[in-house]
């Protein structure tokens, strides 16, 4: 699934006319960078979900030809956020079986998909993570299992579990790239229509098994703002 519905303020005034995933990079869209890479990775279908200028989404997606079958989950009424969004798409998939590999369209990397979905199995939700330098991390147990999440600036710390002792915990950063196992699904249904997906695993992480996959030598570019345009093209030649 590409999370490709956000608002993209950071990119403004490119996105006060398109939409963030149709934003160019080296002569590709961002929506079509991702899918490149998750159809490299094996990906036999996918879902993009859309909000911002979802129309122009639409439009490209059905005036391109693609490898794999590219469903949409149509987000334009009401922004779901990530969790919600999540919640609504799963069930477009043709094959509910199987975990579904979730991608934010914003971001380049150079991780191995491939090898990262391999190694999800026997997670109900697995995150890939590394030790970026960050103000907020995940909290992960000797058995790399999610515990909660600390902000390090603030002092906030979420977890669902008691006494947690920080000290004896390891701290990774996010990367946007998680995989979701369709044993996770029916916990959300108790959620509102809109929610993050990170609240969810950091709520429900004492009850599902939701893991940290660490990657040494990492590469992450959130393409987020308008000065990290020119990054990413960058990013891309290297």
């Amino acid at each position: 699934m590409i999370f490709a519905a956000g608002l993209g303020t950071r990119l403004k005034p490119l996105t006060d006319r398109i939409p963030k995933a149709l934003v160019p990079v080296g002569g590709r869209t961002l929506l079509d960078l991702t899918i490149d890479r998750l159809v490299a990775a094996g990906a036999t279908e996918i879902v993009v979900n859309v909000h911002h200028f979802g129309e122009q989404i639409i439009a490209h997606l059905q005036n391109h030809s693609y490898p794999v079958p590219i469903r949409v989950s149509d987000e334009r009424q009401a922004l779901l956020d990530t969790g919600g969004g999540l919640r609504q798409a799963f069930p477009l998939f043709g094959n509910t079986d199987a975990p579904v590999l979730i991608h934010n369209v914003d971001i380049l990397h150079n991780a191995d998909l491939r090898a990262f979905y391999a190694a999800s199995t026997g997670a109900a939700v697995t995150l890939m993570v590394s030790e970026r330098q960050t103000t907020r991390y995940l909290l992960f147990d000797d058995n790399n299992r999610l515990m909660g999440w600390t902000n390090v600036q603030t002092g906030e710390v979420r977890t669902p579990h008691a006494d947690l002792d920080l000290s004896r915990l390891r701290r990774y950063a996010f990367s946007g790239i998680h995989c979701f196992s369709p044993a996770a699904y029916p916990l959300m249904q108790a959620y509102p229509d809109k929610f993050p997906i990170m609240d969810f695993y950091l709520r429900e992480c004492d009850k599902l098994l939701i893991k940290a996959y660490p990657v040494e030598g990492l590469r992450l570019l959130d393409v987020g703002k308008i000065d990290s345009l020119s990054a990413a093209e960058d990013f891309l030649q290297k």
